[in-house]
């Protein structure tokens, strides 16, 4: 009998240690209630279907009663599965629901904390602010402001997944708390691009190119107010950068450009394919991600409601035709 007490008791104190604040396992992602709202490109004119070179192809104004939702500035798409990273350090995964193009919902929706290198849920502002999320072969990289760093974060689906630090970019530490990398991407054939959205240089903002070695530093060459807020590498070369921009009297405002590449010594500067400004629908735009499709690409867009009454959910697909 005393063993039996014994072995019964070392089962309890196992569990309790295992159940205890930071030391819990990984859980699985939760289920959670997504609601979604049919969005006009201009509420004051819904025929309008065109800004700039893109083509509308619908848009959801989402929302959830579970105090985890929102804050998303980090998008990425592959299948018709959604992964988005939050400020507070929450992954948030879907599939589309898309009918003859047109983007009309979400189905499977999940959520779960992003969890540190040591298999805890990041803890604090300062370590869980998580700003781009991008997939690659080997996982999702992300970046995260405030505690400036790269993290990978392996297998083929980001809860319960554990990450692994990347070496940084060198000066990287230099950036404003709130202006660091906003953007971040891999490069066909390796590598990785990486934009700051704060550290100030002679002629724009500072970025990195990983040539598969070794970080170099670049110049991102911004123009007016607008600053880069995501970044994604093209099929066949060319990258293109989501900027946003706000003012009191203007109110928030984005813009996408196409970049044809990254030269070495030579500045990255876009090519100007929309901006989107009141009275069109736009929000504070974080999150970008391009998909291929026959005869161009489709481009969706995301935004950062920073968990604020007045400000929205946004996302919104376009269709972009290519020569």
């Amino acid at each position: 009998m005393a063993k039996a007490v014994s072995a019964r008791f070392a089962v309890c104190w196992w569990l309790g240690l295992m159940l205890m604040p930071g030391q819990l396992p990984a859980a699985l992602a939760d289920p959670i209630d997504v609601r979604s709202r049919r969005l006009y490109l201009n509420p004051e004119d819904p025929a309008q279907q065109r800004v700039g070179e893109l083509v509308f192809k619908g848009g959801l104004a989402l929302s959830s009663d579970d105090d985890r939702f929102g804050g998303f500035s980090g998008l990425a798409l592959s299948n018709g599965e959604l992964v988005a990273v939050s400020d507070k350090g929450y992954w948030l995964t879907a599939r589309l629901i898309e009918q003859e193009g047109l983007l009309t919902g979400l189905a499977g929706t999940q959520i779960s904390a992003m969890l540190d290198r040591d298999g805890r849920a990041l803890g604090g502002k300062t370590m869980s602010d998580a700003e781009a999320v991008r997939r690659r072969y080997d996982g999702f990289l992300v970046s995260f402001e405030r505690r400036h760093r790269i993290w990978l974060y392996p297998g083929a689906t980001p809860h319960k997944s554990v990450p692994q630090a990347l070496s940084p970019p060198p000066g990287l530490g230099g950036a404003p708390k709130n202006g660091g990398l906003e953007a971040l991407t891999p490069l066909p054939g390796g590598g990785l691009l990486a934009l700051t959205e704060g550290l100030k240089v002679r002629g724009g903002l500072r970025g990195w190119h990983h040539d598969g070695r070794n970080w170099r530093p670049l110049v991102y060459k911004s123009t007016g107010r607008f600053k880069p807020t995501d970044l994604a590498a093209l099929p066949g070369g060319g990258l293109m950068v989501l900027e946003r921009r706000f003012t009191p009297l203007g109110g928030p405002a984005a813009r996408l450009q196409i970049i044809a590449g990254v030269t070495p010594g030579t500045a990255l500067a876009g090519r100007e394919i929309a901006a989107v400004a009141l009275p069109l629908t736009v929000d504070n735009m974080e999150g970008l991600a391009v998909v291929p499709m026959e005869g161009g690409l489709a481009v969706y867009l995301m935004s950062d409601d920073n968990y604020h009454p007045l400000q929205r959910t946004l996302l919104m697909k376009f269709e972009l035709a290519l020569p």
